[in-house]
């Protein structure tokens, strides 16, 4: 690296690259493509551009992260920034200037391209049974002649009336107890969980009770708050995942915890941290927003300003607090399982990758440190194995395959693969490491989805002219002044698109080697790094100013994570033996977004009938809360975890040799007879000359 420039890394996007010394941080996100807040325009009066500079060595980046790595702390960053947050890192954008590599966490109100998450909850059928149910009851207040404790005569009453035995109270229920029978006049709304435990005691008469299901993703989160008597969902909240910081994958997480000392309770304080920030974003939902409204003041005629309520037409308000929460579950992937719990997870990343524990877990929401009602339960989904967790028994619980005779292909893509194939005579899973190219990491210009990233791309197979559009505008490029696009990076939708389009093309051969035959200018030899790229947006389509590209080292990248995958599935395929599949589905964001032909066509999965592709969204979250709802998929997720087979891949004696035909386009040898009236038979059926190959 030159003296004259440093290192920055921008978290949560991803976004990195080498900036000149001495300019500030607001500066160098404008350079590399990262959107933070600035009101005022860089005048250092608005506190808007709030960041957090990591401190300690990252493996995954191979750099120092210091605060002393930027200019020194200036008097207008008191106004905003008090002494306690100085200590953790915090600097305003504005005002620091980069003298060093830099790891910078961009908090969530400092963004200005909010990430779009794609997590919507599915309408799935979903018995109605939830482990916390609510029973009003009215009892005789105590008297000389029947002095009985409060709940002793509570849990009379509840077995009188709805045959509730046996029960047992929280402390802190008991504690709220007395105060709640006396202002409620005896008269009280229980909460009882898993019909065992009360955890609640509320005076007079309440319907309503609440839930919130969570997908623990190692890049985002997702929260699903529902409204456990009538099972709707109130909210869905979503953030990215704010340990992204120590590493994009979870064997960076997993080095981190192993080479720094706090490393562990450090991540596992910021996923909490996390989901409390969640739950309040939900709870904060159910309350009217406010706006400020001037009025005129009577006694001297001068204006007055205050709050008042905002209320949106046709939609109920429920005034939560964070009391109101009484259940939740939680599901993730076996090293988020054991970063959020504290649990080592070094062991998960050494051969033959023992999880500390499988089985599910009840936690008290107060142990794990979640600001809720104190008594609630937590539940955890059990984990399968080692990279195979309790995200995808989410999956399953959600999808079902265990109960059809068709075979069914699951891929849920994310950070890590993960497959799932069989029905109801046998099921097996797997896990691939795709790693994070696929989300934009690793990429040129990759990024995750937030607005300016492209997510649809079509090249013309005559001109090799190129039209996408990007998030957070309607129009196409050829429907737009290029100056409109303010583009910026592309993102996963986006990426399957890219090598599809470029095969079918011709701008790329089967091996993903660019064609010697280009039919525009579009294709070049990069001068610094001499190797060939093509432009997917010119500078001035671009909000960064700057020739948006993909490169031959990005293609290669795209290729090993479709080739993990594809690879995966034939593998699986084989020790079923199966030669074709019923039906695949794509769980995750892809699920949401994904093309099917595209991704039949660059040969994410072995042949399949277009109309047998299903995207299934964020089938995990689902599943989480499924749980939520129905306390009976709780005892099916842990059977379903203990019933799958998982299969180590890269044990498997011709992985290596499976994993290369696979990196081919759609690949080296297998036939695609569904692709035969959608791909040119010029493409398809093409040769790759050994000698045209080249090696990265």
């Amino acid at each position: 690296m030159q003296d004259d420039k440093a290192t920055v890394i921008f978290q949560p996007s991803g976004r990195r690259g080498e900036v000149p010394k001495d300019i500030t941080l607001i500066e160098a996100s404008r350079l590399l493509g990262v959107d933070i807040e600035s009101l005022c325009g860089e005048k250092k009066v608005c506190g808007k551009c709030i960041v957090r500079i990591e401190d300690g060595f990252y493996a995954k980046y191979n750099i120092e992260s210091s605060p002393n790595h930027l200019s020194e702390w200036q008097e207008e960053e008191a106004k905003f920034i008090n002494a306690e947050n100085r200590k953790k890192g915090y600097r305003l954008g504005c005002c620091a200037k980069v003298e060093g590599d830099v790891l910078v966490f961009v908090p969530e109100e400092s963004r200005a391209g909010k990430q779009v998450v794609s997590k919507a909850a599915r309408d799935i059928n979903i018995f109605h049974d939830p482990a916390v149910c609510v029973y009003y009851i009215e009892l005789k207040k105590p008297s000389f002649d029947e002095p009985t404790g409060d709940f002793e005569r509570l849990c009379e009453g509840l077995a009188r009336e709805y045959s509730l035995t046996n029960l047992r109270i929280d402390i802190q229920a008991l504690r709220a107890l007395p105060g709640a029978l006396r202002d409620g006049d005896w008269k009280v709304t229980v909460s009882v969980w898993n019909q065992t435990e009360i955890i609640r005691v509320r005076p007079g008469k309440t319907e309503d009770y609440f839930g919130i299901a969570i997908d623990i993703g190692t890049t985002t989160v997702a929260g699903y708050m529902c409204n456990l008597r009538t099972m709707e969902v109130v909210d869905t909240v979503s953030m990215m995942n704010p340990q992204c910081k120590y590493g994009e994958d979870v064997m960076a997480r997993i080095t981190y915890h192993m080479t720094t000392p706090d490393g562990l309770k450090r991540m596992s304080e910021d996923i909490i941290e996390g989901l409390n920030t969640l739950i309040s974003k939900a709870v904060e939902a159910t309350h009217p927003p406010k706006k400020k409204v001037k009025k005129k003041n009577n006694d001297d005629d001068s204006e007055l300003t205050e709050w008042t309520e905002k209320h949106e037409e046709g939609k109920t308000y429920y005034r939560l607090s964070l009391d109101d929460i009484e259940d939740v579950t939680i599901g993730c992937n076996t090293a988020m399982h054991h970063i959020l719990l504290q649990l080592d997870p070094q062991f998960v990343s050494l051969a033959p990758f023992p999880p500390v524990n499988h089985c599910s877990l009840d936690i008290r929401a107060r142990d794990l440190g979640l600001q809720i009602n104190p008594s609630a339960n937590i539940f955890v989904l059990p984990n399968e194995a080692g990279f195979v967790g309790a995200d995808n028994v989410g999956v399953l619980i959600a999808e079902e395959p265990y109960k059809t005779t068709d075979y069914q292909l699951i891929i849920d893509i994310g950070t890590n693969g993960e497959l799932v194939l069989g029905n109801r005579d046998k099921l097996i899973s797997s896990s691939c490491a795709t790693g994070p190219a696929l989300e934009g990491a690793q990429l040129s210009f990759g990024m995750r989805a937030a607005p300016g990233a492209i997510e649809r791309i079509k090249i013309d197979p005559e001109t090799h002219e190129v039209d996408y559009k990007v998030i957070g505008r309607e129009a196409w490029l050829k429907f737009s002044a290029p100056e409109e696009m303010k583009t910026k990076g592309i993102c996963g939708s986006g990426i399957l698109d890219v090598l599809a389009e470029l095969y079918v093309a011709g701008v790329i051969d089967k091996s993903g080697v660019f064609s010697e035959n280009q039919k525009s200018n579009r294709c070049r030899i990069n001068p610094d790094s001499n190797q060939p790229e093509f432009v997917l947006a010119w500078a001035n389509e671009t909000s960064i100013k700057r020739d948006v590209v993909i490169n031959q080292k990005d293609l290669r990248q795209i290729q090993l994570a479709k080739g993990a995958l594809y690879a995966g599935c034939k593998l699986m395929m084989r020790r079923m033996g199966l030669d074709k599949i019923d039906k695949v589905k794509i769980a995750g964001a892809f699920g949401t977004h994904v093309n099917k032909q595209k991704a039949l066509i660059m040969g994410l999965f072995p042949d399949c009938e277009v109309e047998k592709i299903l995207g299934v969204g964020n089938a995990a979250g689902d599943g989480c809360r499924a749980a939520l709802l129905d306390r009976r998929k709780r005892i099916e997720a842990n059977w379903v975890s203990r019933n799958v087979e998982y299969i180590e891949l890269t044990v498997e004696e011709d992985f290596e040799k499976q994993f290369m035909q696979a990196m081919q386009i759609p690949h080296m040898k297998d036939e695609f007879p569904h692709l035969e009236e959608i791909v040119p038979p010029e493409i398809l059926h093409q040769k790759v000359k050994k000698k045209r190959r080249t090696k990265n």
